[in-house]
């Protein structure tokens, strides 16, 4: 099989990697707007060849995966529109979906019932496909969005590659993902972003630093992924998470009127709750 790779990163190089190791793909073509990125998936060996065009690089292909920030697929979709062979499928691996579906919806014209919108729930903080790793996906879960117009053998053909590559399968609809995903992911970056962020205009942020211990270290890990890439999913998916952090925002002037009175119970009920709750989804497989 022929794999063409848009976006040549951590996700879509693990992904293509994972691919070659089980042996569904044998010949890997990449594009990326950044030269650094191909060269860097060519020394790896996740690329076997680099092209300057989209429509180069899908010409051919018989399996195209989108791994470029949410907010560039629908130029990305629209220049691959004309140049897809008619039976190749088309994936991708954004972290949001419905705007996606809707970018493929209205751009793809033919080629849109052989797209099927995908989510792998894995990563790392570290951007780029220096990092790729063909194990990334082994026991996470991997989740597709399929629509009505999504054709039956092209989803069971996406879906057996994932599980290929050792990821567990499940389906969602795009809003049920979206509205997910803004509490349990989105969201959590924005916080980690905001805290680092707050600290580093600090002035006496390098004393801050240099003090933070092993809390701080895995609360903000995420603030050191990719800025392009989370402010598009921010934008995409802007509703759900302005909904998400309304919440939030909720609860942290609950905790602020408990500290600032000194209500030792609240404090102490809320956290009850959280670290229960944590523990309950630390225990869930």
């Amino acid at each position: 099989m022929k794999l063409a790779l848009i976006g040549v990163g951590l996700i879509g190089g693990s992904f293509a990697a994972a691919l070659r190791a089980a042996g569904e793909v044998d010949h890997v073509v990449g594009f990326d707007v950044d030269p650094e990125a191909v060269s860097k998936g060519l020394a790896a060996g996740i690329l076997d060849r680099v092209v300057v065009s989209l429509a180069e690089a899908v010409s051919t292909a018989d399996l195209v995966v989108l791994a470029v920030p949410v907010g560039a697929m629908r130029p990305a979709f629209a220049a691959i529109a004309g140049h897809l062979p008619p039976e190749a499928l088309v994936t991708d691996v954004g972290s949001t979906k419905v705007s996606v579906i809707e970018d493929a919806r209205a751009t793809l014209g033919g080629a849109f019932h052989r797209f099927v919108p995908a989510h792998p729930i894995a990563g790392g903080e570290r951007p780029g496909v220096e990092h790729a790793d063909p194990h990334l996906f082994r026991n996470r879960l991997a989740i597709t969005t399929p629509v009505a117009d999504t054709d039956p053998e092209a989803l069971a053909a996406i879906e057996r590659l994932w599980r290929g590559v050792g990821a567990r399968l499940e389906r969602l609809a795009p809003e049920e993902h979206d509205r997910i995903f803004a509490a349990v992911s989105h969201l959590p970056h924005v916080l980690a972003f905001a805290l680092v962020e707050m600290i580093a205009r600090s002035p006496d942020a390098d004393a801050k630093f240099a003090h933070a211990g092993a809390g701080f270290r895995d609360f903000t890990r995420i603030a050191a992924s990719s800025p392009p890439m989370w402010r598009d999913v921010c934008l995409a998916n802007r509703v759900e998470l302005a909904d998400a952090l309304d919440s939030y925002r909720s609860r942290l002037e609950d905790l602020q009127r408990a500290i600032k009175s000194g209500d030792g119970a609240a404090l102490e009920h809320l956290f009850r709750v959280a670290s229960e709750a944590r523990r309950r989804a630390a225990d869930t497989p």
